[in-house]
């Protein structure tokens, strides 16, 4: 299970690490391009009601939970590499349905639903479990973080490029570019195909997806994590639907209010391989703790400074720092504990406590937007979450379960 069989040829851990971080890339990269054509979609399709699009992203987030799970069991038992694939061709169909969206139920169906379950099928549960077989225990944590981080890498250079896009051509056009972008996943997920995947996962245990579920839900540090989880979601995904726009009603200039999830996304690519790395050296669940409780005091003096251009470039690039530290950290965790067969499924189940905070966090920061103006709301609920998230990790037991092995239980 920590290295690849002699059939996979020229799928090396390092190919498959380049093209697992490309698809990261390109997924993440271009979901958080959606809160630069949130402003402008509802002014032409439905003038003043930020709630309608705000549902739509926020669906999209709880599909991309919901089938997460599913996608990973697929492809622990069949492999990566055609689940990925089938990903892309939905992620581009969603994009380019968007563009004829004449109703919000269009809208729901083409991001909501399409590009949801894309995503469950292109991020990090899937690239990150493919990963994880391929490299000894002692690199995981590592190769974990490198890939990580290029989802970052993502945000780093689509924003700037969506927002090129969108200021010379329309948000229409845009979205088409996107899906061009999104299409290029198909041929990566060839690098992703290892022959054998379910013969050798059923070859290293006798445990069944059930009895897999059964046993991580007993487990209480599985619950906790879950929650700490629900609260990533809440945070990072709020803040990437909306920050744009909260920061240009706040008199921001539109260019830096763009260029400031490209910040975030810069300094998450130190911050998420910083984490990773650090993960190989200290126990995961402890920085667990820190990372969500900075992430809230970030958020907290942000919120109480004046918002000025150099607040926004500062908290941008704290914010980055501990971004997306909680992925590999996470899925480090999940795999110490319950092994790789099952690695994928258990880790979607996770992010599917992740994107019912998102969903949570998108929706209800367009509701009180719409409601109140501001995101004041949704603000302080986040950072009070992260808090709380902090003290879930503290007490979570991380130690590998101990199973009989096939050959002492025959």
């Amino acid at each position: 299970m920590n290295g690849l069989s002699p059939s996979a040829g020229w799928r090396t851990p390092l190919v498959i690490l380049v093209c697992g971080t490309l698809i990261v890339l390109i997924s993440l990269g271009v979901r958080m391009t959606f809160g630069l054509w949130l402003e402008p979609a509802t002014a032409e399709l439905w003038p003043g009601e930020y709630k309608i699009l705000s549902l739509t992203m926020a669906l999209q987030s709880l599909f991309w939970g919901f089938a997460t799970p599913v996608a990973g069991s697929i492809a622990d038992r069949y492999g990566t590499g055609r689940v990925i694939a089938a990903a892309g061709i939905l992620y581009s169909a969603g994009l380019v349905l968007m563009t004829m969206a004449t109703s919000p139920l269009m809208a729901h169906f083409s991001i909501g639903v399409l590009t949801g379950f894309a995503m469950s099928g292109a991020m990090f549960p899937i690239v990150l479990s493919a990963i994880s077989r391929t490299v000894p225990a002692s690199k995981r944590d590592m190769y974990l973080g490198i890939a990580s981080a290029g989802g970052s890498s993502g945000q780093v250079l689509l924003v700037p490029i969506g927002q090129s896009v969108l200021d010379a051509g329309g948000w229409v056009f845009m979205l088409y570019v996107m899906a061009a972008l999104t299409a290029l996943i198909v041929p990566l997920s060839i690098a992703m195909v290892r022959k054998g995947t379910g013969r050798a996962a059923r070859a290293a245990g006798n445990q069944g997806a059930a009895a897999a579920l059964g046993e991580a839900f007993r487990h209480r540090g599985y619950v906790l994590l879950m929650g700490g989880y629900f609260v990533c979601g809440l945070q990072t995904m709020f803040i990437g639907t909306h920050f744009p726009l909260m920061l240009t009603t706040l008199d921001i200039d539109v260019t830096l209010a763009a260029f400031s999830l490209s910040l975030i996304g810069m300094f998450n690519i130190i911050g998420t391989f910083a984490w990773g790395a650090a993960g190989g050296r200290f126990r995961q669940k402890y920085l667990l703790c820190w990372l969500y409780s900075l992430r809230s005091v970030a958020m907290a003096a942000f919120i109480l400074l004046p918002v000025t251009a150099t607040s926004v470039v500062v908290f941008s690039c704290a914010m980055g720092l501990v971004w997306l530290g909680t992925v590999p950290l996470t899925g480090s965790i999940v795999a110490r504990v319950f092994g790789l067969q099952h690695m994928g499924m258990l880790f979607g189940l996770t992010f599917v406590a992740h994107q019912i905070g998102s969903f949570i966090g998108i929706y209800a920061a367009g509701y009180f937007f719409d409601l109140f103006g501001t995101y004041n709301v949704i603000w302080w609920s986040a950072i009070i979450m992260g808090f709380v998230a902090s003290l879930m990790n503290y007490p979570i037991n991380d130690a590998p379960i101990e199973r009989p092995t096939a050959a002492q239980a025959a």
